[in-house]
């Protein structure tokens, strides 16, 4: 099934039956010591919820961190005392969305990070409302890796003000976090991002982060048709599964 539709004065394709999948399951990756996801059997009684135990269905509870166990999307609840839903939040979910490739920079002995300059150059003048980040380098590891305690690369909070300045509202990344993993609890890129700094404004509650996304080496940067797919779950966070289609000009 193919749509039509159009962007900036351009006009484009996409085809529906050719999704790219940019997420990574539940218990696929971990970061910040959260516990591994964990299924198990509902059991009552003489019942346990397995059909090799004998039961007519599988009827499993699941035990997991949205933030720690894989591609997650998160509202501004994630730092603030009410914990906004992200169910709540996320009123759309198609949005035409640039990817870019950003080189990750040395910071100080032991940082690695997406500097203001980096992320302009990837982006020239494309001003997107949803943006894809893909560090490089992009190994293959990325796919099933415990970051716990490594200090894993994030954004600089010049970069992530940018992206506010120029009207981005959708970050997704393919890290742990936009922010540094130790950081005395400063959060400066979400803080940036959700409009929650001190002398901010206005609060960006409709904006969202998406983070441990994973995109292969095999697509390309640019304009593609994002659909961003949540789990119903009333918390600052969810599960979700972000799909890109190729566009082309028509």
């Amino acid at each position: 099934m193919k749509i039509q539709l159009r962007h900036n004065a351009i006009n484009y394709e996409c085809d529906l039956s050719a999704p790219i999948d940019i997420s990574l399951s539940v218990g696929q990756v971990k970061c910040f010591y959260a516990p591994d996801l964990d299924t198990a059997p509902y059991e009552s009684g003489a019942f346990i919820g397995s059909v090799k135990a004998g039961a007519p269905v599988n009827f499993y509870n699941v035990f997991f961190n949205p933030h720690g166990n894989g591609t997650h999307t998160e509202s501004l609840g994630h730092i603030t005392t009410k914990q906004e839903s992200v169910n709540k939040q996320l009123k759309s979910f198609h949005f035409v969305s640039y990817l870019v490739s950003v080189p990750l920079e040395k910071k100080g002995k032991a940082d690695q990070v997406i500097t203001l300059a980096a992320l302009k150059k990837a982006l020239g003048d494309h001003i997107p409302k949803a943006i894809i980040i893909r560090t490089r380098p992009n190994r293959s590891n990325k796919r099933k890796k415990d970051y716990s305690g490594t200090n894993p690369p994030y954004m600089e909070a010049k970069a992530m003000r940018y992206l506010v300045k120029i009207g981005v509202e959708h970050v997704l990344i393919d890290l742990p976090s936009v922010d540094r993993e130790v950081d005395k609890g400063k959060l400066a890129a979400h803080h940036i991002f959700w409009g929650l700094e001190k002398n901010a404004k206005k609060k960006r509650s409709h904006c969202t982060i998406t983070e441990l996304i994973f995109v292969d080496n095999s697509i390309k940067d640019g304009w593609y048709f994002l659909n961003l797919q949540i789990a119903p779950f009333e918390l600052d966070a969810s599960p979700s599964k972000p799909i890109i289609y190729q566009l082309n000009k028509i």
